[in-house]
């Protein structure tokens, strides 16, 4: 070989070298790192979300769900409906609301707190009465909740939604006034309604059908059904609010909301029936 051959051919050699370098150093994004990298557009942001405490356990999933999808930071705060539409009102605490029932959001609409584009119904939230296992009162319909001795629990009506439709159902068919002697308390969340039942506390009370499903309930309560010509089924809406878009929270705020509104499954998961419109 002669010393001009072996030149050129050093000379393609660190070409070729240099080349796997450059190759190995420059990376190209390819679609599913890309679609990856978009997930978390939400790196280090940061909401509020004001919600109904009867609704914790699905929201709990779903606020999980999309903080690992979008880097998002999700502060919630669980509470009565109307300990939560007092948050929005007072504070602007709120750039999600979610309630326990369709009241709060119409009232927070009509007020200017809730961005009206942006509501959306999520389930149906359906009334029953739960009694202790066994159901030791014999209690099998709401006029069995004015019967001397039943020990009931309601819900609140000026606190938890559940409170004010049971009041409104007990009204509805004539037994507000007979039943409310027998009320040995009203809660201010729903949750502790099913507490009571569970633990033997009291006879009877109304509850959402979804808590049922709950791990404090199972194999401590029965359901007794509200026909539907007595009931007064609710709707679970989700909004962004008008605080969302004076903080500039606006974006993420929309995509949680609509995050939450897009994930039946979640809610089924837990009991409730999804709103079919």
């Amino acid at each position: 070989m002669t010393s001009k051959t072996l030149v050129i051919t050093t000379i393609a050699v660190i070409i070729i070298i240099l080349a796997v370098i450059a190759g190995a150093t420059y990376h190209t994004t390819t679609p599913k790192e890309h679609a990856s990298t978009n997930t978390r557009s939400f790196e280090g942001q940061a909401i509020s979300v004001c919600s109904g405490a009867g609704l914790m356990k699905p929201m709990n999933e779903l606020i999980k769900m999309f903080e690992n999808k979008t880097g998002a930071n999700i502060d919630v705060h669980y509470g009565g409906s109307s300990e939560i539409f007092g948050i929005l009102q007072t504070t602007c605490g709120c750039d999600v609301f979610i309630p326990g029932a369709w009241y709060y959001t119409e009232q927070g609409m009509e007020k200017g707190y809730i961005l009206n584009g942006t509501v959306t119904n999520v389930t149906e939230h359906i009334p029953v009465i739960v009694v202790p296992k066994g159901n030791p009162k014999e209690i099998h319909s709401l006029g069995d909740l004015a019967k001397p001795g039943v020990r009931v629990v309601l819900g609140d009506p000026k606190a938890c939604a559940i409170g004010k439709v049971a009041k409104q159902i007990l009204e509805k068919n004539g037994l507000w006034e007979k039943v409310k002697p027998n009320v040995i308390v009203f809660t201010p969340t729903a949750n502790q309604l099913l507490i009571y039942i569970a633990t033997g506390q009291a006879d009877a009370a109304i509850i959402w059908e979804d808590m049922v499903t709950w791990t404090e309930a199972k194999g401590k309560i029965e359901v007794i059904q509200i026909p539907s010509e007595q009931n007064l089924i609710k709707t679970i809406p989700t909004a962004v609010t008008a605080c969302a878009e004076k903080d500039g929270h606006l974006e993420i705020a929309k995509a949680f909301n609509e995050f939450i509104a897009n994930h039946p499954e979640i809610w089924e998961k837990w009991g409730f029936k999804p709103w079919g419109g």
